[in-house]
């Protein structure tokens, strides 16, 4: 899926920034290597690597800009959008964090618009001439910040090293994929079948996506287990050693697949790959692929499950089949898309975007969630989906989630679902479906908890 790449800068960039991109660093924003740190453990995170080109003459904050609600970003976001469209279009000046300068881009066509045309629209952040404007602390910095992987190249760079991803993820087997996922579900529920109690949330959704990708990559239960670890530890005094244990970790797998390289995983493949990666450029993409894995996977399992909990035309037939899980995931992808915003796209020239003129260095906020709303294209949102799948749950476009990673996306998602509900047929929400909250940030959406019971059942 399309997710932000909170990746660490665990190389040196070998591409260079766009000639038209100083290559200056504004003080305080490193532009480093990392190979020019210490053997030992660094003793704050690693920074992002971006440069910053500078503020045109007469400001970056465009006339009208208004500052982001995140309070009803958070309660009521589909009123928001509608609120703003109708105020501002489909292109509208915002202020992140109040001082922030970006474009949101609501629309669905103007969506599309951008998406299609990654020249004019690109993707390296070392564009944005607003860096200036960005608080040391930004919580966002570490998702938006230049990172040497793929998902920041652009051109022929992006094109190599995305063709490499995307063939080894097309030449995943289906059928273990699926058998991968059930495997996987099983042994989560067998943890708590007895209690009659759970949380979906921590004890199940979150624990699935990372299991089964790194499965694929080709690491065994125990590395991937241990990934699965590192990776809850990448917030708070313990980033710098789980970064640092996933890196070695991913470079010991590529090592292994280099010394036998008859195995059969995205890993090798991509060390076999024609594009010739260095070992470097595949750990920095397996690396970020982990993270656009996990955290809308692990919301879109569980918002299908807060869906299909608490809506009476999923719930109704649980008992009869599994036809619905599908439905649940389509309308998931539409209304409670688990990346709402993306940031973001860079604007290479002067343009002019739903009526606004975008500046050179401007950065574009995709409002994927607002552009699924889109009530020029969608006028009967609240009727359901249906089996329309023309969303932009994964964006769209050349930098968008290819097929073949919406594919996996979605086996782990339905596998997810239907183990729990064919393990547990009479699970029910142990709190007021009014109750529940939603754990929002402005680039991620899913429910926080899902405190159920059922009767207890005996391990597999």
């Amino acid at each position: 899926m399309t997710t932000p790449d909170p990746t660490p800068p665990f190389e040196d960039p070998s591409q260079d920034a766009p000639e038209d991109v100083p290559k200056d660093a504004p003080e305080g924003l490193s532009a480093d290597s990392s190979e020019d740190a210490p053997e030992g453990l660094p003793e704050d995170p690693p920074q992002p690597l971006f440069r910053s080109a500078p503020a045109p003459p007469d400001g970056v904050v465009p006339a009208g800009s208004v500052p982001l609600d995140y309070q009803r970003f958070r309660a009521e976001p589909l009123e928001l959008y509608r609120e703003l469209r109708r105020d501002h279009g489909p292109v509208v000046p915002v202020l992140l964090d109040g001082t922030i300068p970006v474009w949101a881009v609501l629309g669905y066509r103007e969506v599309v618009r951008v998406t299609t045309d990654p020249h004019l629209f690109a993707r390296d952040s070392r564009r944005w001439h607003s860096w200036h404007l960005v608080p040391s602390d930004w919580e966002l910095t570490s998702f938006v910040g230049y990172r040497p992987t793929m998902l920041f190249s652009e051109g022929a760079e992006h094109q190599r090293r995305a063709e490499a991803i995307w063939d080894g993820l097309a030449a995943v087997d289906q059928f273990e994929l699926r058998a991968q996922c059930e495997r996987v579900a099983d042994r989560l529920i067998d943890t708590f079948a007895g209690s009659g109690r759970a949380d979906l949330v921590a004890e199940y959704a979150s624990q699935i996506p990372l299991r089964v990708v790194t499965r694929l990559y080709g690491l065994d239960d125990t590395e991937s287990a241990a990934i699965q670890d590192d990776a809850l530890h990448l917030t708070g005094n313990d980033a710098p050693l789980a970064l640092r244990n996933m890196q070695t970790r991913t470079e010991a797998l590529i090592k292994r697949v280099r010394e036998n390289p008859d195995q059969v995983n995205i890993a090798a493949h991509l060390v076999a790959h024609p594009a010739g990666l260095t070992d470097d450029e595949i750990v920095n993409d397996l690396l970020g692929s982990v993270y656009a894995v996990q955290q809308p996977t692990s919301d879109l399992i569980a918002n299908a499950l807060r869906l299909m909990l608490t809506d009476e035309r999923f719930a109704i037939t649980l008992s009869g089949g599994r036809r619905s899980v599908g439905q649940a995931l389509n309308e998931v992808l539409w209304e409670d898309t688990p990346v709402p915003f993306w940031i973001g796209r860079w604007a290479a020239e002067d343009t002019m975007l739903g009526g606004r003129r975008i500046r050179k260095g401007d950065c574009l906020m995709l409002g994927l969630a607002a552009a699924n709303a889109d009530p020029d294209v969608r006028p009967d949102f609240h009727s359901g989906a249906g089996g329309n799948q023309a969303h932009m749950a994964f964006s769209h476009g050349k930098h968008g989630c290819p097929p073949a990673a919406r594919e996996i996306a979605q086996v782990i998602a339905g596998a997810a679902v239907e183990v729990l509900l064919d393990r547990l047929p009479d699970v029910t929400l142990s709190v007021d479906p009014d109750g529940l909250e939603w754990r929002v940030t402005l680039m991620m959406r899913g429910v926080a908890a899902l405190p159920v019971r059922f009767t207890p059942a005996h391990p597999h």
